[in-house]
This record gives C-alpha cells, structure tokens and sequence, in this order.
C-alpha cells in the first residue's frame, strides 16, 4: 500500500532530519516505527501527509507517486495523520471536530458517526462538550476519531500514548488494534516501544534519521538491541 525508497530530507542547509529512508506498509497491517527523542519518527509521517518536501527518494501510495502532491490531495486519496499531540480543535464541541474530520468525503457525516460510537462510545456521550474540556486519553480518541471520519485507507499515529495513564495507554493501544481489525491498515509512530512491538506486524527502528532494523514485532521485541535501547532490559 505505502512504498517509501530513499527518502531524505534536510531542515534548512544542514540537518539531515531523514537520511534514504526505505519502508513498506502492505495492506491490513499494523507497522510501527520507533525511536528516541530526535530520531526523525514525526518528520517522517510529516513528509508521507505532503507537509515537508522530500529532498530526494519517491514515495507511492496504492501504485501512485505522492511525493510531488500537496497535503490536501494526499488526504484526499485516504491518508490521515493524528499528529503528536493530538491538536484538537478545543474550543470546537466534540461533534464540530468529527464533522471537519469527515469534510473531503461526501454523503452525509452523520451517519459515518454510527460505526465510530462502537469504537469510541465516549465521545457519543461528550458530543456537545468542547474539545478542550476532555481529558487526555479522550481527546487522543477524539482525534482518531475526527481522522476516521474521513474513511482512510491507511492511519498514521504520532505517539498516541503520549502524556497518558497506564491504564488509557492500554485502552488506546486496544482500540488501535480494533481499527486494524476492521480493515484500516495503520503506521504507528511510538516511544512506547514495548506496546507498540506487542501489536505489530512489523516494526522498523529509526535512530539519527536512518533505518537500522526491521523485523516483524515479535522478532524485534526478543532483539537484544532493543531490549538494552527501549525495553529497559539487558
């Protein structure tokens, strides 16, 4: 579904944020990437949205090159990105946020919320609350939800798990897992390298910009390399 071959991109004159990235996404996966601070993991959900310009390399989306396209035409073909951070619309209700979600797709929003209210029950009871008065874990589904909205092909998730309790980031990871399973292929982007291992086909590891392992998650979780890096365990 998403082929990215050598893509590099460089912030100004000199920062090499992402250095001949090669990946692959097939369809109904759940891909996880993951990094330290700086690695380069949000840059490069940044360059698949269209939202930085690659420097060199290609990246294809079901067969058609991307990399050229402004950000509102790759959303258009059925990539949606939850940014770090979740960036909500606070002052927004609950409903105003899902309905932008769902503003390049045609048909009537309403009903696209009738499969969503399954997923995420929560933000049925909280439509007419502004965004900015749900509690974190909530507005990480808020934000996926107004993403759903837009029926994508593929989600991109920038740290989902940021900020939140251990009991919600098992509760977000478990809905993650629900949205594979009802057909929506994922790329999570992850800190949380233990989680986001435990549920992935695949993973990449990102350290300074570049690709230096791959794996399916299973693999990677038993990884030495990672266990010492991200796992906390020698």
């Amino acid at each position: 579904m998403l082929k990215c071959s050598g893509v590099s991109v460089t912030y100004g004159k000199k920062i090499n944020a992402l250095k001949e990235i090669s990946l692959e996404v097939k369809q109904g996966e759940i891909v996880a990437l993951i990094g330290g601070n700086g690695s380069g993991k949000s840059t490069f959900l940044k360059t698949i949205s269209g939202l930085l310009p690659t420097d060199r390399g290609t990246i294809h989306f079901n067969d058609k090159r991307i990399d050229p396209m402004p950000a509102h035409k790759i959303s258009a073909l059925g990539i949606a990105h939850v940014p770090e951070g979740r960036r909500i619309f606070a002052r927004l209700s609950v409903e105003e946020n899902l309905e932008l979600g769902a503003y390049c797709r045609k048909g009537n929003w309403r009903k696209k919320t009738q499969g969503l209210f399954d997923i995420f029950p929560i933000l049925k009871e909280r439509l007419k609350q502004p965004g900015g008065t749900l509690s974190g874990g909530e507005q990480q589904m808020l934000a996926m939800g107004r993403a759903l909205m837009s029926e994508p092909k593929l989600l991109m998730l920038d740290e989902p798990s940021m900020g939140l309790a251990p009991l919600m980031v098992a509760k977000i990871f478990g809905i993650i897992q629900d949205i594979s399973k009802a057909g929506t292929t994922i790329l999570l982007v992850e800190q949380n390298a233990k989680q986001s291992l435990s549920i992935a086909h695949r993973a990449y590891v990102l350290e300074t910009g570049r690709i230096v392992l791959e794996g399916t998650g299973s693999d990677l979780l038993e990884n030495d390399q990672i266990r010492h890096a991200y796992l906390g365990s020698s």
